[in-house]
């Protein structure tokens, strides 16, 4: 709940945080269209004033001797708004209207000099400065471009102009701002952080109960990659759930298990000795099939005691021995020959010197599931062969039978999952599987064909010098 409850109080973290980057980057991206924006305005206001100068002086080209009165000369200057206006004509003649006092230059300023980073550093120095500047600028006028016309001016009119240009500029880029990041926001809102918070509130809701079918996320038909995320996390989610529901029905079987395998022992105990009194028996079938009898009934104890391994963790405890593998391929095979009318035959094919290390029951036990495997998958013959390397002990087991289909290739070792057969558990070879493993080995699937398939059992090879048996538990 306290989760739940930290995730309501912050919904709008994200939103916010892209609303202000979105208002962030828009400013920045003004700002490079301001510099230019603000030197181009000084410039333009600059050649009006020139261009205002060359029309001034046509005054005194209308006098005959090119001069007129100061006083005139004053009303002019203060109509260009200018302390000095000389034009330069082609023809070396120099036209002047000045001032009774002219003053002192404090900077020059050719605007016939073209470029981009000077003119936007000195819009920056015209902002900067404080005082009242007298600058000199040189200029021609558009309307007649081979006259050079300089002007003195005075900066203060220039940074005030300038100063509510920007600040002009500057409010319909935080107007530009607001709204591009308002639509930003809530298109964001609606395509994103809404359809993230639905994820999200799946993913806690589905902790919480993690088996309830009611807690997967149904995905939309959206085709981006949030839609790939919903589909991905409902696939998810009802995986772990199935995962979870297989775990209880394993736990609920292993209980199941331990309640009737006290019972089932008293029965194998009761049928033990009911064996044992047939070893006596005069008629020799009876005392020919005894040993075979009893031994069975033993592994069925051995395997009642064990029942439980296949739930635990880790790995079996093993009770490894050195014997001849041929003689063990033998039992197998007497215990899984079917005569007519589904006849099957365990041929062994294992070199009679060949010893192996292992647990011998429970590598009796995978050899046995095998052997059925193969039986009820409807092959009539299983070979067996073995080949012992320097590390390594392979054992083949190579049926004639249809092969194994597509799903049961799919889920091979998995418990419940990978059965070839309808009704089958596919325990059998999740059983292998772990048993191999815990010898340090591993089973395989080599080959399934219409014409057969093929296994492929890996253990460690013996080492020479070894105790005839040892205790391993896991």
């Amino acid at each position: 709940m306290a989760r739940t409850a930290t995730f309501r109080t912050r919904p709008r973290g994200l939103t916010v945080r892209v609303l202000a980057l979105t208002v962030l980057f828009v400013m920045a991206s003004e700002v490079l269209i301001f510099l230019p924006s603000l030197a181009r305005y000084r410039l333009a206001w600059l050649d009006n004033r020139v261009d205002a100068a060359r029309l001034a002086i046509f005054a005194l080209e209308a006098t005959p001797d090119n001069m007129v009165s100061q006083d005139l000369a004053n009303a002019i200057l203060a109509h260009v708004g200018a302390r000095g206006i000389v034009v330069h004509k082609p023809n070396n003649t120099t036209l002047m209207l000045d001032s009774e006092s002219p003053p002192r230059i404090d900077g020059v300023f050719d605007l016939r000099h073209g470029g981009l980073l000077m003119p936007i550093a000195d819009a920056l120095a015209t902002l900067g400065h404080h005082g009242d500047r007298v600058l000199r600028v040189l200029g021609v006028s558009p309307k007649d471009p081979t006259t050079v016309v300089e002007v003195l001016l005075d900066e203060r009119p220039l940074r005030n102009a300038l100063w509510g240009f920007a600040g002009s500029m500057l409010g319909v880029a935080a107007l530009i701002s607001a709204i591009t990041g308002s639509l930003l926001y809530v298109s964001l809102r609606r395509l994103l952080v809404t359809p993230l918070r639905r994820l999200i509130a799946s993913m806690m809701a589905f902790r919480d109960d993690p088996e309830d079918a009611a807690r997967v996320i149904v995905p939309s038909a959206r085709s981006d990659e949030l839609g790939l995320a919903q589909r991905e996390l409902a696939s998810m989610q009802e995986t772990v759930r199935q995962a979870l529901r297989q775990k209880e029905r394993l736990a609920a079987l292993g209980t199941a298990v331990a309640k009737i395998n006290h019972d089932l022992r008293n029965i194998l105990s009761t049928a033990r000795l009911v064996s044992d009194g047939l070893s006596g028996s005069a008629a020799p079938e009876v005392r020919r099939v005894t040993p075979r009898l009893i031994a069975a009934i033993d592994r069925a104890v051995a395997l009642c005691t064990h029942t439980l391994t296949f739930t635990r963790e880790g790995a079996p405890p093993l009770q490894l021995a050195h014997f001849p593998l041929a003689a063990l391929v033998d039992e197998v095979a007497a215990l899984t020959q079917r005569p007519e009318p589904h006849p099957f035959e365990l041929v062994n094919e294992v070199p009679r010197p060949l010893m192996a290390r292992a647990d011998r029951d429970q590598l009796f036990r995978v050899l046995q599931n095998l052997a059925l495997n193969a039986a009820e998958s409807g092959a009539r013959h299983l070979h067996v062969r073995a080949q012992a390397g320097r590390d390594l002990l392979a054992i083949e087991l190579a049926d004639d039978g249809p092969g194994l289909p597509p799903k049961a290739r799919e889920n091979l070792f998995r418990p419940f999952a990978g059965s070839a057969r309808p009704g089958g558990t596919g325990l059998g070879l999740a059983v292998a599987r772990e048993v191999l493993r815990a010898h340090g080995g591993d089973i395989a699937l080599a080959e399934s064909t219409g014409a057969g398939t093929v296994f492929v059992l890996k253990l460690p090879a013996e080492r020479s010098g070894a105790p005839a048996s040892e205790r391993v538990s896991a």
